[in-house]
């Protein structure tokens, strides 16, 4: 059974920073291209950031360049999301999303998503 389990949400004032962590079970992580994405109130599921299986591709999204930084460690099959300078609009549930396709378009698999709440 393949789990994703995210985790380091919380309440941070802006311009604080957070990492948030999500880690994979039951299914090869080198196998996985990975992905953040995020959900705010009344809002669609967003994309935030995307890591390759080698970590050779990276993409983020406008809004939050030069702020979050994507990055994964292959040994302990986890993903991580660096987010500094954070402001109230990056408050969402944040999910992470493991693809088996080589694009990383699709996602395969999703975790419960971890809350993060951004106060003036």
């Amino acid at each position: 059974q393949v789990q994703l389990v995210e985790s380091g949400g919380g309440l941070v004032q802006a311009g604080g920073s957070l990492r948030l962590s999500c880690a994979l079970s039951g299914r090869t992580f080198t196998d996985c291209n990975m992905g953040w994405f995020r959900q705010a109130p009344g809002k669609e599921r967003e994309f935030v950031a995307f890591i390759s299986w080698g970590g050779g591709r990276i993409r983020y999204a406008d809004s939050v360049k030069g702020r979050f930084t994507v990055s994964r460690d292959n040994i302990k099959n986890t993903m991580y999301l660096q987010m500094n300078s954070l402001k109230p609009e990056d408050t969402a549930v944040y999910y992470c999303g493991a693809s088996l396709r080589a694009s990383g378009n699709e996602y395969d698999y999703w975790g419960q998503g971890t809350q993060v709440t951004v106060s003036l």
